[in-house]
């Protein structure tokens, strides 16, 4: 490996001069020499002196804006734009702009000096480099067909040892980056930030701040909240989490404080964290939804624009391959998946909203490739599910703002006050409109203020209602903050128009989204984000349906946390929540698999003791699952109805009116 390093960086380099002969291609391998030139400069300066050496600050700032600055101030006119690399090199510069892409997801493997995935990459940009000077030389035509061949083999070649790498990193303490950076580093100086090798910016810089000042107590009940929670996952559902030793901790850089005490509370329960980066390359990119740790997000539309960049050599044999080296992995690592506890999750929010640009270049599936995407995503879940039993594991999730929300002194203390809120008041609440929808057999939701909604969702039939509930009183454990009832409806007969003015989803804005739902299933769909209709509907299909004809609703909720709400309307941060939080905040639901899907024979208890049973819809599994809220503020009237017609209303013109659920109101009231 060391030695074809050093043959490929000395042929890089010939290529910043000797790349001016290349015609419309010579711009495109300057600027990618001098980049890849710049990434193996810094790997030789980490491999000798650390990732931070003796530098300063300023160098540090300097450094970190070379690496990401393709994605920032250069984006319009960067390769790495799909529109851009085509109307300088037309249909190849789609390959060319993935080629760029995978170059700069090298970054990662510079800072762990990963001398190996850094050498398979030089060499595919040699070969791309090659296979283009070559026909040139021979005045002969670069063929689409060609570089894409030099992408497909370099997939398919690769596929299983990426497989092992990714997986081993998600199950495994033996490559531990962050880990360590965590234990071991100064996290009162800010140049910790940039031992990572993400990208850094103001608010990751503000965060750690921020929380460098923070009290031991304050950090510890932010950690203790996300921890606890995890560990009342496995008690509420009677599982044994005496028999697991991992937990996957993701995190976004700025909160290393709470990472490293969530580090020691686990620990104390017998787990060991896993902190794994998210992913950069062809085999792990997954456009803005991130699992893992990483920074900043430097330009959200070029992961967006990258994050289909496998459609341009999928196919049927590809995802073979790709399947068996999963499979191959997972059996590699099966000790360790058995060891495996699952994650626990801090996501964050306050960043503006993102609503992508339409990029015509970018790689899409598309209706031809659907099916293949659709299938491999499908059996790849199955097999890690049979090598990480969902009936075995559990999860915690919990979410906290960043400086870009404003007003953050005051904000952060009340996110703090609603990830916190009192367990007991909300269980009797919640457990009063539980026993209301028991006696019920469908739900009536009907929207106002412009929104169109009106559904209609049956509900499970109980055969012994003195032991049975068919909603789950969902309280602070492994869904924090606390504040819904939720269950899995009954397809037939669940039917009607949701619609919702502005929601986001997978941390996408969606504009006027309306879903018509026909025995359960979504049948016809559209949103204004697009002038046109087509746009609209490929828009829904990537982010909503993930390429699916059709999805089921697997999940009908009721939100209860009114102080989450009179908090986003207080300070008009409602735009900038997420989903965690604004989930609890109306009714919503969601599409794709039940909350149980994995888990179905695993027995479940209320706190009254009654069991849940409403936990199948009797679809395939979609390996999906993505909540549409309604708004207080949109919401007409949600009503339990019984089949005689008795209707007992729940909430009215965005306030409870149910008898118990008065409580719920005094925070609407403040706003």
């Amino acid at each position: 490996m060391t030695e074809r390093y050093s043959l490929a960086k000395e042929r890089i380099e010939e290529i910043i001069t000797e790349s001016k002969g290349l015609g419309i291609y010579s711009p495109f391998f300057e600027s990618l020499a001098k980049f890849t030139k710049g990434l193996l400069d810094i790997y030789e300066d980490v491999k000798s002196n650390g990732n931070l050496g003796n530098h300063s600050l300023e160098e540090l700032e300097e450094r970190n804006k070379f690496l990401y600055s393709e994605l920032t101030d250069k984006y319009a006119s960067s390769f790495l734009n799909p529109d851009y690399a085509y109307e300088v090199l037309g249909e190849n510069g789609k390959f060319l702009s993935a080629l760029f892409a995978e170059i700069h997801g090298m970054i990662p493997y510079v800072f762990e000096v990963d001398l190996e995935e850094i050498v398979i990459r030089l060499e595919l940009l040699l070969e791309f480099y090659s296979t283009i000077k070559n026909a040139l030389d021979d005045n002969e035509e670069v063929k689409s067909d060609s570089l894409k061949d030099i992408l497909y083999y370099y997939v398919f070649d690769y596929t299983e040892d990426e497989s092992v790498k990714r997986i081993g990193k998600q199950l495994t303490i033996d490559n531990a980056y962050a880990n360590n950076i965590i234990e071991h580093y100064d996290l009162t100086d800010v140049r910790t930030l940039y031992a990572f090798g993400e990208y850094v910016g103001k608010n990751e810089i503000e965060t750690f701040k921020v929380l460098a000042e923070l009290d031991e107590d304050t950090i510890a009940l932010m950690s203790s909240t996300f921890t606890e929670g995890f560990k009342r996952g496995f008690v509420v559902s009677k599982k044994d989490m005496s028999k697991k030793k991992t937990v996957n901790l993701r995190y976004r850089l700025g909160f290393e404080r709470v990472a490293k005490k969530s580090i020691e509370e686990f620990r104390a329960m017998g787990l060991e964290s896993v902190i794994y980066r998210a992913g950069y390359d062809i085999f792990s990119r997954m456009g803005i939804f991130k699992a893992g740790y990483y920074g900043g997000l430097a330009n959200p539309q070029y992961d967006e624009d990258h994050k289909e960049d496998m459609s341009l050599v999928l196919d049927g044999h590809l995802v073979t391959r790709r399947i068996e080296g999963i499979k191959a992995a997972y059996e590699e690592l099966k000790e360790e998946a058995t060891l495996f506890a699952g994650p626990a999750c801090m996501e964050i929010f306050g960043e503006d909203s993102f609503e992508p640009a339409e990029c015509v270049h970018a790689a899409r599936y598309g209706s031809a490739k659907q099916d293949l995407i659709r299938d491999y995503r499908v059996k790849a879940s199955e097999i890690t599910n049979t090598y990480i039993k969902r009936e075995e594991r559990s999860f915690s999730i919990i979410a906290w703002p960043i400086p870009a929300i404003g007003r953050y002194a005051e904000i952060l203390p009340e996110i703090i006050k609603v990830n916190t809120l009192p367990v007991d008041t909300y269980q009797k609440i919640q457990q009063t409109i539980i026993d209301t929808l028991d006696k019920s057999d469908y739900i009536h939701v009907v929207g106002n203020n412009g929104n169109e909604t009106d559904l209609k969702v049956s509900l499970a039939v109980l055969n012994n209602p003195e032991t049975e509930t068919k909603y789950e009183n969902c309280l602070a454990d492994v869904n924090i903050p606390l504040g819904e009832v939720f269950t899995s409806p009954v397809l037939k007969g669940t039917e009607g128009v949701l619609h919702v003015k502005e929601v986001f989803l997978n941390d996408l804005k969606f504009k006027n989204i309306k879903l018509t739902i026909k025995d359960g299933k979504i049948s016809e769909y559209t949103c204004t984000n697009y002038d046109d209709e087509k746009k609209n509907k490929e828009f829904i299909e990537e982010n909503l349906l993930f390429h699916h004809p059709t999805l089921p609703m697997g999940e009908a909720a009721i939100g209860t946390n009114t102080y989450a709400y009179a908090l986003a309307k207080r300070y008009d941060i409602f735009n900038k929540l997420p989903i965690l939080i604004a989930e609890k905040m109306g009714p919503h639901f969601a599409f794709g698999d039940t909350c149980y899907s994995n888990e179905e024979s695993v027995r479940v208890f209320n706190p009254d003791g009654k069991e849940m049973i409403a936990k199948e819809n009797g679809e395939p599994y979609t390996y999906c699952h993505t909540d549409v809220t309604i708004p207080y503020d949109e919401l007409g009237l949600l009503e339990a109805v019984a089949n005689d017609g008795k209707a007992v209303s729940i909430i009215e013109n965005g306030r409870f009116v149910l008898a118990g659920c008065d409580e719920l109101n005094k925070a609407l009231d403040t706003i």
